[in-house]
């Protein structure tokens, strides 16, 4: 079976799983919300920054919504002269959904569209970006949060999402190129302008003494983010989407959080009880920190404790059998010499410098580069994962959820996530059980690596 036909099979066999096998009547049809790729201005800075790519007109992509357990309907169009498709991190949704190019669907032309059809099985804190001229569009912008909505109300006074980025201006508040190759050979290319929600240091208004969801999302292309919450108490009561079933330690100066590109957390805040107190999430950095957002405290005490809020439900994710759970070993480095990367419509940067198991990979378009490894449908497994390189990577796998067992390094809070930040010379090991069939893409979520080499496929049947 070659590409095409394969992608062609896995989209009907995923219609036909989405269906039940039968067809949906007008009366039952699920509502759809519509996005169109388009240019965007926006003031990041002093003034108005050009050249942005958004999903609303001259704004920052919107947030999306869905409810756990039905289906969702986002037909993507693109208003864009060059190629894109979208990706939605973390959610385990059907294989021809997953947005990446060539792999489980052709890329989307400029004027054409493509419907994307799944029901989350998992609520939480999820993002979309493109997966075909990933570099470009991210850097200018493109990556949103999906919230995937719980059943039952948790029962917090106040939702905050901050979507954290980072954008490369020159003096004049233009863009400037998104990376340099030097730098994509090393730890990835940073911005030097730190925005949530493409704001520097909104303020956000809240219910004094109530507690506020604060769902922190890392969708940077390279930063990674070392996270303090100054100005009152919290918990962190979510990773990467899924309730924690081992406790974090509060974000504080002695012992941030720590989130790469791609990871995302929630944490219950409790909101200064005096009208116009504030609570500041700060990233440390090495030559000076930034205060990201700020909650400002509004109106009466509503006297509430963090004790207050009940854990959230667990998702509904298989648990490994570890004592029958086969070793599968994948070693991130640097790339033999000589690999050129293949362009077909989703961009490359032109060199390979990564690799895993010293397979870089060859371009979204390649057609004879086979699976990292072969998983059967249903079993366990226990992932090592070496990193060789003095470069930290968060590793991202597509279409399931792992949980971290051990690490050379330190300790690890065994928490379910799609997303594991690997230190320099780290050796970590996570399980999973190969519960959902396809081919799923597995990356380095720095993007300047992950185009450069540092990407594979997992095959899952």
């Amino acid at each position: 079976m070659n590409r095409r036909e394969l992608i062609l099979s896995a989209g009907a066999a995923s219609v036909c799983g989405l269906l039940g096998g039968a067809a949906l009547g007008a009366a039952n049809k699920p509502p759809t919300t519509d996005l169109k790729l388009q240019a965007a201005r926006y003031r990041l800075r002093n003034t108005e920054t050009g050249g942005l790519v958004s999903l609303s007109a001259d704004n920052p992509p919107p947030v999306l919504t869905a409810n756990q357990g039905e289906l969702t309907v986002f037909n993507v169009e693109n208003g864009l002269d060059e190629f894109t498709a979208m990706h939605w991190h973390g959610i385990r949704l059907p294989n021809a959904m997953d947005g990446v190019p060539y792999l489980t669907q052709f890329p989307i032309a400029g004027g054409e569209s493509f419907e994307y059809r799944f029901a989350p099985p998992d609520a939480g804190t999820y993002w979309y970006h493109p997966h075909c001229m990933t570099m470009t569009q991210m850097a200018r912008g493109l990556t949103g949060v999906l919230i995937v909505k719980e059943n039952d109300d948790p029962g917090f006074d106040a939702d905050q999402i901050l979507n954290l980025r980072d954008f490369r201006l020159d003096e004049n508040d233009e863009l400037l190129p998104a990376y340099s190759l030097r730098r994509a050979a090393r730890a990835g290319t940073l911005g030097n302008v730190l925005t949530a929600n493409w704001l520097t240091n909104p303020v956000y208004d809240h219910p004094a003494g109530g507690i506020v969801r604060l769902r922190l999302v890392n969708s940077d292309t390279t930063r990674i983010y070392q996270l303090i919450i100054n100005g009152g108490p919290s918990t962190v009561i979510a990773w990467d989407g899924h309730p924690i079933e081992v406790s974090l330690p509060e974000p504080t100066k002695e012992m941030p959080l720590v989130l790469g590109p791609g990871q995302r957390a929630d944490l219950a805040v409790a909101m200064p009880s005096g009208e116009g107190q504030t609570i500041e999430v700060i990233s440390m950095r090495s030559n000076g920190n930034n205060t990201m957002a700020t909650l400002r405290a509004t109106g009466g005490d509503q006297g509430r404790k963090l004790s207050d809020i009940l854990p959230l439900p667990p998702n509904p994710v298989s648990k490994p059998d570890l004592s029958n759970a086969e070793t599968h070993e994948f070693v991130f480095g640097w790339s033999p010499e000589g690999v050129v990367p293949k362009d077909g419509f989703c961009g490359t940067l032109g060199r390979t410098f990564w690799s895993i198991n010293r397979m870089p990979w060859a371009g979204d378009a390649a057609d004879s580069q086979g699976p990292l490894a072969a998983l059967r449908l249903g079993k366990s497994y226990i992932f090592r994962f070496r990193n060789e390189s003095p470069n930290q990577h968060p590793v991202h796998l597509h279409g399931l959820a792992f949980i971290p067992l051990r690490s050379n390094k330190r300790k690890l809070a065994a928490n379910w996530t799609d997303t594991a930040l690997l230190l320099k010379d780290e050796i970590m090991e996570v399980a999973l059980v190969a519960d959902n069939p396809g081919d799923w893409a597995f990356h380095c979520h720095v993007i300047e690596h992950q185009k450069t080499g540092l990407t594979g496929v997992i095959r899952v049947e």
